[in-house]
């Protein structure tokens, strides 16, 4: 198996930028929680984000896309650059070497790779996870059990959060996190997962609602123990102007 990796791996090296690579933080919201996409790596209990190398033929937006759709199956993805790691020693190569020595029989690792980070969000009943040659599963974790991951990733993914937190306001977070129809509570613990705490439930629904920004359905929400509540959808037109107009905020 390690020979047909490095193999792959060597053959494919004259056609990227060496010592420049990107890494995504791919954010999806499931079951009041929100959660990232991590690969685990083949035989061992070592997780990374999904990333990968550029090609020369490609732009860094388009190698984030490509990489993006090979690892969700999805073409249509809201993505944002929102870093460079590029410290002269982002992480100890030898270790990575020795944890990952079971897969590649040669070093590939550079001594200086710097990384471009991005951070996707992703409706997670429409995501398809595929893992890529070098691990064995693509999954969801809850973001609050997250495991040490490898390389330099922990410090990307909170790098990752804590830009998804400041440009919560401004960005069409609920367009591109939740499903086509939702409930309010639904909206109101997506911003609560990623915020980090609670939200005053009146007040969110009331300033929600005088926003424009979502249209109630003649539906309601079905298999639930209390009193069903009803559907929303998101204004896209609506969503963007208020956007645009100042943004959103919650306390």
């Amino acid at each position: 198996m390690s020979e047909r990796i490095s193999k792959t791996v060597h053959d494919g090296m004259s056609d990227i930028i060496p010592q420049l690579s990107l890494d995504c933080v791919i954010f999806g919201f499931h079951d009041s929680t929100l959660k990232v996409l991590l690969l685990k790596w083949k035989n061992s209990e070592e997780y990374s984000l999904p990333g990968g190398f550029i090609k020369q033929s490609e732009s860094i937006d388009a190698a984030a896309v490509r990489v993006l759709n090979e690892r969700t199956a999805l073409d249509k993805i809201f993505l944002r650059q929102f870093h460079t790691f590029g410290k002269v020693r982002r992480y100890d190569n030898d270790v990575i070497r020795q944890k990952l020595s079971h897969l590649i029989e040669e070093p590939i690792f550079h001594e200086r790779v710097v990384s471009v980070g991005y951070y996707a969000l992703v409706d997670y009943e429409k995501v398809f996870p595929n893992p890529d040659i070098f691990t064995e599963k693509c999954e969801w974790v809850d973001i609050d059990e997250v495991p040490e991951l490898l390389f330099d990733h922990n410090e990307i993914l909170n790098k990752g959060l804590k830009s998804l937190r400041l440009e919560l306001s401004f960005q069409p977070v609920g367009l591109n996190l939740l499903p086509d129809k939702f409930t309010m509570p639904d909206m109101q613990r997506m911003y609560e997962s990623i915020l980090g705490k609670k939200i005053d439930p009146r007040n969110f629904q009331k300033k929600i609602l005088k926003t424009g920004i979502v249209i109630r359905l003649d539906e309601v929400k079905k298999g639930v123990a209390h009193k069903s509540p009803y559907l929303y959808q998101f204004d896209e037109k609506r969503y963007k102007e208020v956007l645009e107009e100042g943004g959103l905020f919650f306390s």
